[in-house]
């Protein structure tokens, strides 16, 4: 008898429920979310496995590669048709999502997306990392500017190097205000330094990439040639296109 296993992912625990190809629900559990976990539970089953599936999501991809790793064949399921279908449920329970997913791999009601190599999801986590510390800066900067036009002080247009100059211009005298912002100096001038060094590794990363082409397209520079990379534009071949979406597969 062959059945479905629908895998409903949360951070420390994984909602199971397995149904046979006529609906029936044989098996209803909860394990880790770890990878050897679910693959402990697969092996353990008495039943040919037609399909599993898991929601679309962060912990979900590592979970399929951790499967995949093991030869076990998982379906990464589109988000939002997941959603759509499974907000009908009177009860939202991880047990009852979890047979949700299980009856739509049994009906065929889902869209598989693709899932991101581990290279891909590094430089992922490199590009949000820039990301992150730009807006630091930023929200830094937006701070001592509130913080001073309380006062009637503007710091108006004033580039970057000379902004550090241009803030204690204007507190100079008020030892307050000299209080207030030179801790937030400080940590500006911190993040700037990590922000560098982030920008230095994406630089050399893509210099060291066989994507060649993308470092000729005019006003494309290193951080988003690495973003079009790891977004899933190429699969091994650099030039290769992407899957058709009308077959059902898109990247997440």
């Amino acid at each position: 008898m062959n059945v479905f296993i629908g895998l409903d992912v949360s951070l420390a625990n994984t909602a199971i429920c397995v149904v046979t190809e006529h609906g029936k629900i044989v098996v209803e559990a909860t394990e880790a979310s770890e990878p050897e976990a679910l693959v402990r539970f697969v092996q353990n089953l008495q039943y040919g496995i037609s399909r599993i599936g898991l929601e679309a999501g962060p912990l979900s991809q590592w979970l399929h590669i951790g499967l995949a790793d093991a030869g076990i064949a998982a379906v990464l399921m589109e988000t939002r048709q997941v959603k759509g279908a499974l907000k009908a449920m009177p009860i939202k329970t991880g047990r009852r999502d979890a047979e949700g997913i299980a009856r739509l791999l049994q009906m065929g009601w889902f869209r598989a997306v693709h899932c991101k190599s581990v290279s891909s999801q590094e430089m992922r986590a490199l590009l949000s990392s820039r990301k992150e510390l730009k807006h630091g800066i930023i929200n830094l900067e937006l701070s001592v500017r509130g913080l001073l036009r309380n006062f009637g002080l503007k710091i108006g247009t004033v580039s970057k190097g000379n902004y550090e100059a241009r803030v204690r211009e204007l507190a100079e005298g008020n030892v307050m205000l000299e209080t207030a912002v030179e801790p937030i100096l400080s940590a500006r001038v911190v993040l700037r330094e990590q922000l560098a060094r982030q920008e230095k590794r994406i630089r050399d990363l893509a210099k060291d990439d066989n994507v060649c082409r993308l470092g000729r397209v005019d006003k494309m520079d290193s951080h988003w040639r690495s973003a079009v990379i790891q977004a899933g534009i190429c699969y091994g071949d650099p030039l290769a296109p992407r899957p058709d979406e009308r077959r059902g597969m898109v990247a997440v």
